[in-house]
């Protein structure tokens, strides 16, 4: 079998790889390697990845078409995982149209090529973004979500209702995902998580945006990649719910207050930083918050990594990463 992962070279494309390369899937890794942050990081990722024989990497952009025809000419991939995009709720609002271009046209090119190359299945990133902010807690699949309040919630909106019309068109099995706030080893450097880290462990001040009020259902990385494996190669257990198309939320199910995140991160580290409260910023939500009854019904998997484990690992991870890339450069 071969699976296609888009964005393999970012951080949730990443670890999905590592994990299926372990069970000799053979795996054809695409990501264009932006400069949206450290590129120097995306290549740690593929050095990795490219130590096993059943990996192979393309670098492309998913918003040429060009560049997918010949992809999929090239290594006709059984399912594909589609987690390439733009990511960013803030960037969204700096710079929107790389966001329409990646998001929209690169997503809008995977559907097509699905249709001209049959799929066994396509799962796609979507995002908790999506909810907006809405009171109603947990956040539901069955919830409305048509009032999203940044540009990037409105592209993973408008993915789930592509991937619907693909799906009721030309009956391609699609899998949405809805990620919540997902951090751990070899993360994103714009996530709050990890600048928060490099400022605490350096001594400077961090930025606390609503003065700390607000609420963040945050999912380990393991248990993401955990529940992707369980949907690629498990049918799930009702009926109705098999493909062509279906929705998930993958959440922790717990969301904690900012200001206890912040307090373990420091406790971890050793360390208190000094603090900057601020306004909440424009396309921030207040709080995410997953219902992942279905997710459990259909695959008996729900996340379940404590804060305080994952939070551990990551900075075990920071302090080992940056600290070797240090004496490298010393």
């Amino acid at each position: 079998m071969t699976v296609l992962i888009t964005g393999a070279a970012g951080f949730v494309g990443f670890h999905l790889s590592q994990k299926l390369l372990e069970s000799e899937i053979t795996i054809v890794g695409f990501d264009n390697l932006n400069d949206y942050y450290d590129v120097n990081l995306k290549l740690s990722r593929l050095e990795i990845l490219k130590k096993h024989k059943n990996f192979t990497f393309v670098k492309g952009d998913l918003a040429n078409n060009d560049d997918i025809a010949k992809l999929f000419s090239d290594y006709s991939p059984e399912i594909v995982v589609n987690l390439a995009a733009q990511a960013g709720v803030r960037y969204s609002i700096e710079n929107p149209r790389v966001y329409l271009e990646s998001n929209i046209t690169g997503f809008f090119n995977i559907l097509e090529i699905c249709r001209k190359y049959p799929v066994k299945h396509l799962l796609y990133a979507s995002s908790s973004s999506i909810y907006g902010n809405q009171e109603k807690t947990p956040f539901s699949t069955k919830d409305n979500v048509d009032n999203p309040i940044s540009l990037y919630a409105a592209t993973k909106k408008s993915n789930e209702l592509m991937a619907h019309t693909y799906s009721h068109l030309y009956d391609i099995p699609t899998t949405g995902l809805r990620f919540f706030t997902v951090y751990g080893s070899y993360g994103r450097p714009d996530m709050a998580y990890f600048s928060f880290t490099k400022k605490i462990i350096n001594g400077e001040p961090i930025k606390i945006f609503n003065n700390g009020d607000m609420y963040r259902d945050f999912t380990y990385i393991d248990d993401i990649v955990s529940c992707i494996e369980k949907m690629l190669f498990c049918p799930p257990k009702r009926e109705n719910t098999k493909p062509p198309y279906k929705i998930y939320n993958i959440g922790n199910n717990k969301p904690e207050r900012l200001m206890y995140f912040i307090e373990t991160l420091e406790k971890i580290i050793g360390k208190q930083a000094p603090k900057e409260f601020l306004p909440m910023q424009p396309g921030d939500v207040y709080q995410t918050f997953a219902d992942v009854s279905d997710l459990t019904t259909d695959f008996d998997f729900k996340p379940n990594t404590p804060i305080e484990t994952g939070l551990r690992k990551f900075v075990e991870w920071y302090r080992g990463y940056y600290g070797n890339l240090l004496l490298t450069r010393d």
